[in-house]
């Protein structure tokens, strides 16, 4: 079990790095252009992201994906529950103002 949540803690760090583009994971959440998602990836805010916005999010989220299933082939459980753990501890971590989307809408952390 300690192993798994140092496997998971290693996805969330992972995650949390975001992608080396020009726009980086933390200057569009910090923007308010990215937020996180319940399930553990990331999506644009805004209904018509820019390309630059999609990229970031395409990249970040695949990235992730490969990341989520090598975590649940090392400890023999699903991807989607890793992400889901994976979610949960980005979810606490995100600051004040953060956007988050559940059930498909959108709102900022308190």
């Amino acid at each position: 079990m300690r192993k798994w949540l140092r496997s998971v803690a290693l996805v969330v760090v992972f995650a949390w790095a975001g992608a080396a583009a020009a726009l980086d994971l933390d200057d569009a959440k910090a923007k308010g252009l990215v937020g996180e998602k319940t399930d553990g990836y990331v999506a644009a805010v805004a209904a018509t992201p820019s390309a630059e916005v999609k990229a970031l999010v395409t990249d970040v989220n695949a990235k992730r994906k490969v990341a989520y299933q090598e975590v649940a082939t090392r400890n023999g459980t699903d991807p989607v529950e890793v992400a889901k753990l994976a979610a949960q501890k980005l979810l606490e971590r995100a600051p004040a103002g953060a956007w988050i989307q559940a059930d498909g809408r959108w709102y900022q952390k308190k």
